[in-house]
């Protein structure tokens, strides 16, 4: 009952940062904001997440999940009254802002919640859960907008509903963490992590940052590039191209679940860039079966080599170092997710082509991919010598 509370709060989270996504087109025609002002939307809310994991994402290593948790839940379910209630664009801003410091407070206390009751299943959880929740997040807030009334509000109602039941039930189960002296010399911010895990962690680093990349991109600038491909304005398709994504990571992540880490980031970093093959094929050709078919490539490989990465650097650890280097882990996946996406949206606001855009994106990160796939050769090399 706990672990699946807790995966269910990761893919909650992850679902409530991914919802407002399909909506952006309607926010813009509504208040007349840039394609700039939408990927700084998307920013700022990764740049939350870096800060509050920066200042908090240790904190429950001493203070315990719980405290932590609900705190965060009730932080995320006032963060759905300010969307619900947003009219122009600093609204959407201050609300983009408190759902990352609130995620930020969670993701790495969930994650390491997840490890304390069991290191295998919690593992899989920490990289399928948080996908499936974005993939869920992006089509239901898409399929609620397109279908349903009240488009700015349902959605935010359902999830700020989801949030307090959470909030509640984390009350009843046990803590998992012991608490330990230093919860405010905790909240210095720091970028530590214990020496074994240093040398993987830099090795992992360019499958993290291709694969975050690829994430961030189709969650700020995704749905007009989809719409731009079809010619069609539908809110649910706006949805789809990221749902599309991190479902199929989550799906690959489940299916290759045995596999060794090493093997993982070996697959994800050779599937990944061949689905932005796929991907620029299809941007160069109009075409949008294509163009899902190299998203769906791209995202399982996206799902594996995230795993792969998590699992090589969460192996060796004791249970008070958990939280810390998952913060770390998040917070290069979150700067690899946000500043991408900022600079895309600044490139098309002064008059770049999102199809040229997309491209010269997907170029980058095949680059980054294959430093990654090279990576796991040097890593398997030094093991063995």
């Amino acid at each position: 009952m706990a672990f699946l509370l807790k995966a269910s709060i990761a893919l909650s989270f992850l679902a409530g940062s991914s919802a407002p996504t399909p909506l952006y087109a309607l926010y813009q025609a509504q208040w007349g904001f840039s394609a700039t002002m939408l990927t700084v939307v998307f920013g700022v809310y990764a740049i939350a997440v870096l800060l509050a994991l920066l200042v908090a994402g240790r904190l429950s290593d001493h203070v315990g999940r719980r405290p932590v948790l609900m705190g965060a839940a009730a932080a995320q379910a006032l963060t759905m009254l300010v969307f619900a209630s947003a009219t122009d664009v600093g609204d959407l801003l201050l609300a983009r802002v408190l759902q990352g410091l609130s995620t930020g407070a969670a993701v790495a206390a969930v994650g390491a919640g997840l490890l304390d009751l069991d290191r295998t299943r919690g593992a899989v959880a920490n990289a399928v859960a948080p996908m499936l929740g974005t993939a869920l997040g992006g089509i239901l807030a898409g399929s609620l907008v397109q279908y349903l009334p009240q488009p700015t509000h349902l959605v935010y109602a359902v999830m700020g509903a989801v949030f307090v039941l959470q909030g509640v039930a984390v009350a009843f189960v046990s803590e998992t963490a012991q608490r330990r002296p230093g919860a405010l010399a905790s909240l210095r911010p720091q970028l530590s992590v214990p020496a074994p895990v240093l040398k993987p962690l830099l090795l992992v680093a360019p499958a993290v940052v291709a694969a975050w990349a690829v994430a961030g991109f189709y969650g700020s600038l995704g749905p007009t590039l989809l719409r731009s491909l079809a010619g069609s304005a539908s809110f649910l398709l706006g949805g789809l191209a990221l749902f599309v994504l991190a479902g199929s990571g989550a799906l690959a992540v489940l299916a290759l679940q045995q596999r060794s880490a090493q093997r993982l980031l070996r697959i994800g970093t050779s599937v990944l860039p061949a689905g932005l093959a796929v991907v620029m094929a299809a941007l160069a050709t109009h075409s949008v079966a294509l163009f899902l078919v190299g998203t769906a490539i791209a995202g399982a490989g996206f799902g594996t080599a995230f795993q792969g990465a998590l699992r090589t650097l969460v192996g060796p650890l004791a249970a008070h170092q958990r939280a810390g280097v998952l913060s770390v882990l998040f917070i290069v996946s979150y700067l690899a997710m946000g500043v991408p996406a900022i600079v895309a949206g600044w490139r098309l606001a002064q008059g770049g082509e999102i199809l040229a855009i997309a491209q010269a994106f997907d170029g980058v990160v095949l680059v980054l991919a294959m430093l990654a796939l090279l990576g796991t050769f040097v890593r398997q090399e030094a093991a063995a010598s």
